[in-house]
C-alpha cells in the first residue's frame, strides 16, 4: 500500500456530487471522517444519492457554496469538473487546506500495482483494451477511473496480487500529490478542454503530472508518432515509446502487419493487424500502447493476441448500431474534440452524413474541414456550439441545423442513401443538452433503433 492517511476524525469537505463526489464522500465516512458535502445544485436536482449521504451522517450544503466552509476544513477532494483555480480552492489553500483530487486519495488506500493511462483521445478504448488483455491473460484486474466506475469505489477490492488499470483525465492529475502508476501511458496531446486549462502549456502540463512520480522501477509509455507528448518524457521511470510509422528503441510499433515489441535489443511478434478487430488508424495506436502496457505488465505474447481479437470494443466508440436500408449508423459520442472526430472521419471511406455540435469547449472546428470535403456529404448540426460550427466549416459540405440529436436522426434518415453512413461524431461536450457523452449516445441509439423498428414495421406491412 502507498503512503496511506489515517481519515478518523479529520474534516472533508467534498466538492460535487456527481458519481465522484459521491463515492468519495461515501469512502470517507466509512472511514471515520467528519464529511461535509456542497453542491450548487438544489436537492432535487441531485437524486437519490442525498439520503445514501444523509443516512451516514455527510453534512450537506446545496444549493450554493459558502467560503467559510471551504477554509475550515483538513482536506477538500472537489469532484473533476471543479476546476483547480476555483476562487473558493485557491482561498482555502491559501489557508493552509490540503486539495487532493480523488485519484490521490484513492491511490492513499490502493493495494497491487496500477496502470495509469491518460491522453486526449482514446483513454476509454486503451484503458478498456488493457484491462481485457491482462484478464484474458488470466490476471487480477480492476478497471475503473475516468472510464466509468471511480477508482475510489474499487479501492477495496485491490489486493497485493491485483493489477489496476484507470483511465485518467487531466482534471484528475491536476490536483495529485504522490499518485504514481508502475505503468503510466500518455496517448496523445491535441486541443481539448482549453474553456477549463486556458493554454495548451498548462493543459500539457497537467497530463505531464502521471510521470511526476514515478521512479527507476516504473515505465513511461508515449506515443512515438505524436510530436507534442515526446517533449514530456520523463527522466526516472523506464521510457518505451509506441509508433505505428517507424520502429522505435524500445517498445510497440507496426513492422509491415505485425505488431512488434522491442526491449533490450531484443524483439518479438506479438500480433498481427489481422487480429485488430476496431476500426481506423488510431485504434490501430491504441493497440500498440495497449500491447506494450500488457507486455511490461507481464502478459505473454499469446495472450495479448488473443485478448485483442476477443474485444469487443468500448460503447460510445464508432460503435455499430445498425443497418437500415442498406445505411450504416455508428455511435461515437465520445468523440467530444475536434481531434477524435478526425480520427472518426478518418475511419471510413466516404459518403459520410455527420452529426456534429454540443457544448463547445473552445476549440477550432476550422480544422475540420478538409476530411469534411473529402468523406463527408452532409453536416447535421445540434446544440449551443451550431453557430459557430457552421461558421468555421462552411463551404466544405453542405449543411442542415438540426438543433435537438432527434430531428438531426430524422433528416439523415431521409437524406441518406444505400450505402451511406450516419455518424454521430459531435467534436463537442454534451451537457448543452445531455447529462453526459454516455446519454447522449443512448439517445441516439434509441433513435436509430426506433428507426429500425419502423423500417421493419413497414416491410412486414408489405408482406
Amino acid at each position: 500500500m502507498p503512503d496511506g492517511i489515517d481519515l478518523r476524525g479529520k474534516r472533508v469537505l467534498v466538492v460535487g456530487l456527481a458519481r465522484t463526489g459521491v463515492a468519495t464522500a461515501l469512502f470517507c465516512a466509512a472511514r471515520g471522517a467528519r464529511v461535509s458535502a456542497t453542491d450548487s445544485r438544489a436537492e432535487p436536482d441531485i437524486g437519490e444519492a442525498i439520503a445514501k449521504l444523509r443516512t451516514v451522517g455527510i453534512r450537506l450544503e446545496l444549493g450554493g457554496h459558502r467560503q467559510e466552509t471551504y477554509c475550515e476544513q483538513d482536506l477538500i477532494v472537489p469532484s473533476p469538473g471543479v476546476p483547480a483555480d476555483d476562487a473558493f480552492l485557491q482561498a482555502a489553500r491559501a489557508r493552509g487546506v490540503t486539495i487532493w483530487s480523488e485519484i490521490e486519495l484513492a491511490f492513499r488506500f490502493l493495494n497491487g500495482r496500477l496502470i495509469g493511462i491518460t491522453g486526449s483521445n482514446g483513454k476509454t478504448t486503451t484503458t478498456a483494451l488493457v484491462e481485457h488483455i491482462l484478464k484474458t491473460a488470466g490476471m487480477r484486474t480492476i478497471l475503473a477511473g475516468n472510464i466509468g466506475t471511480p477508482l475510489i469505489a474499487r479501492v477495496a477490492e485491490t489486493t497485493n496480487d491485483s493489477w489496476t488499470v484507470a483511465e485518467l483525465s487531466s482534471f484528475q492529475l491536476e490536483l495529485i500529490e504522490k499518485f504514481r502508476p508502475d505503468i503510466g501511458v500518455w496517448l496523445n496531446l491535441t486541443p481539448d478542454h482549453l474553456d477549463r486549462h486556458h493554454t495548451m502549456e498548462a493543459y500539457g502540463a497537467a497530463k505531464a503530472r502521471l510521470f511526476e512520480n514515478q521512479t527507476g522501477e516504473d515505465a513511461a509509455i508515449l506515443n512515438a508518432d505524436d510530436p507534442a507528448t515526446p517533449p514530456y518524457a520523463p527522466g526516472l521511470p523506464r521510457v518505451y515509446g509506441f509508433s505505428r510509422k517507424r520502429r522505435v528503441a524500445q517498445g510497440a510499433y507496426l513492422c509491415g502487419d505485425d505488431v512488434v515489441f522491442r526491449c533490450d535489443e531484443k524483439e518479438e511478434v506479438l500480433l498481427t493487424v489481422a487480429d485488430i478487430p476496431l476500426l481506423g488508424a488510431h485504434n490501430l495506436e491504441n493497440v500498440l500502447a495497449a500491447s506494450a502496457a500488457a507486455w511490461l505488465a507481464g502478459a505473454q505474447a499469446r495472450e495479448i493476441a488473443a485478448g485483442v481479437r476477443s474485444f469487443p470494443g468500448v460503447e460510445h466508440r464508432i460503435e455499430f448500431v445498425a443497418e437500415i436500408g442498406g445505411v450504416r449508423y455508428y455511435n461515437d459520442s465520445k468523440a467530444t474534440n475536434v481531434d477524435a472526430t478526425l480520427k472518426a472521419l478518418d475511419s471510413f471511406p466516404g459518403r459520410i452524413l455527420i452529426i456534429l455540435g454540443g457544448k463547445d469547449k473552445g476549440s477550432d472546428y476550422t480544422v475540420l474541414q478538409k476530411l469534411l470535403r473529402e468523406k463527408a456529404i452532409l453536416a447535421l448540426l445540434i446544440g449551443a456550439a451550431a453557430d459557430k460550427i457552421e461558421k468555421q466549416i462552411a463551404g466544405s459540405v453542405a449543411i442542415e441545423r438540426g438543433g435537438t440529436l432527434q430531428r438531426a436522426v430524422d433528416t439523415a434518415s431521409h437524406a441518406a442513401q444505400p450505402g451511406d453512413i450516419v455518424l454521430l461524431a459531435p467534436a463537442c461536450a454534451s451537457f448543452d443538452q445531455f447529462q453526459n457523452y454516455e446519454h447522449r449516445g443512448r439517445v441516439f441509439k434509441d433513435l436509430v433503433r426506433q428507426l429500425e423498428e419502423k423500417a421493419a414495421g413497414a416491410i412486414s406491412g408489405k408482406g
